[in-house]
């Protein structure tokens, strides 16, 4: 099978469709992760947001064949360079293809307490440090050989042009959720016009989009899944995709996506409600803590 690359800003290449790799919080479920991960490899995905090192010691394929992003995680903002050392020992890798701040803004770092929360659930915040001074620690990692290339995830137009009044490096990525009813036009020509590649994180919208009756007529009219017509649009607008898939046939056809004419991917357009369904605010407004407008949403 053969995954279409795009070219990041800086040159290095990544295979435009990757799999999502979060199994979970639990050790129990990051223990199960590596059998679906194993395969995933055996499938022939090269592109693995987050990885599991040693199924891919176990799969036999070499580290240079593949693309390996991760995160600097929002408790970790003020501690760049030991959270990057922390990850290569963890991952048990030199460098990483693609490192990127996980979100625009900060939490209070506890060890061993990746998720510090106060009593109604939201992050214990860090004011202490911003992004921008976060992106120049990032842009350290870059020159120092330990990532290929740097980015953000979750970042909107408002954030990004905070970010570009200070940085020496423009971001290679953005990596924010998207799908057919979260399409993100404006976005999509911000990161387009200052040469930033987006990638698209809960890519088909779970069951929801995938279960749309336009998605699945266009599934019929084909003759292949619901998620291979949205990788399709997706790939149509040159947007990156990181689907998770725990099982061995979707991981398959995941990777095999169709080809949708000018038409269908107008009608895939069209269902553009500027609905989030992975990261949406609570009852009280706020995502972990931080409204709409402070995400710039």
């Amino acid at each position: 099978m053969s995954v279409p690359r795009f070219e990041l800003n800086n040159g290095v290449e990544i295979p435009a469709i990757g799999l999502g790799c979060w199994a979970g919080m639990t050790k129990e479920e990051r223990a199960a992760g590596w059998s679906w991960f194993l395969s995933a490899i055996q499938n022939g995905y090269r592109h693995f947001d987050t990885a599991y090192l040693y199924a891919i010691k176990e799969s036999g394929i070499s580290r240079k064949e593949l693309f390996i992003t991760t995160k600097l995680p929002w408790g970790h903002m003020g501690r760049v360079q030991a959270s990057i050392d922390e990850s290569l020992k963890n991952l048990e890798t030199d460098y990483v293809d693609l490192y990127l701040i996980h979100w625009p803004f900060a939490a209070k770092y506890e060890e061993g307490n990746p998720w510090p929360t106060t009593a109604n659930g939201d992050l214990v915040a860090d004011d202490s440090v911003t992004f921008n001074e976060t992106w120049a620690e990032m842009e350290k990692v870059l020159a120092s050989g330990k990532a290929r290339a740097i980015g953000v995830s979750n970042f909107s137009i408002k954030n990004l042009k905070r970010l570009l009044t200070i940085a020496k490096v423009v971001p290679a990525v953005n990596q924010v959720e998207l799908h057919p009813y979260l399409a993100q036009p404006e976005l999509k020509a911000f990161a387009d016009s200052k040469g930033i590649l987006l990638t698209a994180y809960t890519p088909t919208g779970y069951a929801t989009v995938r279960s749309d009756p336009t998605i699945t007529g266009l599934a019929g009219k084909y003759a292949v899944t619901p998620a291979q017509i949205i990788l399709a649009w997706h790939l149509s607008r040159g947007v990156a995709a990181v689907p998770k898939s725990t099982n061995k046939e979707h991981q398959r056809e995941n990777l095999e996506p169709s080809m949708l004419s000018a038409e269908d991917i107008q009608k895939i357009n069209a269902l553009d409600r500027n609905e989030r369904l992975c990261n949406k605010a609570n009852e009280r407004g706020v995502v972990y803590g931080w409204t709409y407008e402070q995400l710039g949403w």
